[in-house]
């Protein structure tokens, strides 16, 4: 089995990794268990820069090879708000929170177009290789939170095509077309 660290502590990613890896020879290790983690600043202006950044942070803690990714939401109405500042957004409020602000801002828009957007960084410290993939996932900003399943803006991005938000799409669904799966295909190609 290739241990691959997963520079994170977010259960719902490392469960989304696991699932799309279920049955190959790569087990994923995340962050949570390790001693001295560095408290890492994601510092960069792109989705790829910081992914890089955390992913370089853990590789040179734990000399293995490490993925990490850094993920947004970027909604046409409220341009430049969120992309690679989401997590801030909201001064880090819980997520259900958030999601009711960002519903009050679309409030009355007609234009609810999203995206998802998720760039992976592999970093391999002792060959040196960096390589970066990205994806995206269209959709819309819902009026309201639906669905349980999911984290972060799940509730609220919806999904035409499946007449339904992320957080109501089968978890089997969302890792066939989410912003993260798309990117972990590409990720599985480098792996």
């Amino acid at each position: 089995m290739r241990e691959v660290y997963l520079a994170t502590t977010n259960i719902g990613k490392l469960r989304e990794f696991c699932h799309a890896f279920e049955g190959s020879n790569i087990q994923f290790l995340s962050t949570k268990n390790l001693e001295n983690l560095p408290e890492i600043e994601e510092t960069a202006d792109t989705y790829e820069g910081n992914a890089l950044i955390k992913a370089r942070a853990i590789a040179s803690l734990t000399n293995q090879i490490t993925i990490a990714d850094d993920s947004g939401l970027e909604i046409d109405e409220m341009p430049g708000e969120l992309g690679v500042y989401t997590a801030r957004f909201g001064d880090y409020k819980p997520s259900s929170e958030v999601n009711e602000i960002i519903l009050q801002r679309m409030a009355g828009k007609t234009n609810r177009t999203a995206r998802y957007v998720c760039a992976i960084a592999l970093v391999e410290p002792v060959s040196g290789l960096e390589k970066v993939v990205i994806a995206t996932c269209e959709g819309q900003i819902h009026d309201r939170q639906e669905g349980r399943d999911g984290f972060g803006f799940d509730p609220i991005f919806y999904i035409a095509e499946y007449g339904k938000t992320m957080a109501q799409v089968p978890l089997d669904l969302k890792n066939k077309t989410s912003h993260r799966a798309l990117a972990i295909e590409k990720l599985k190609l480098l792996l």
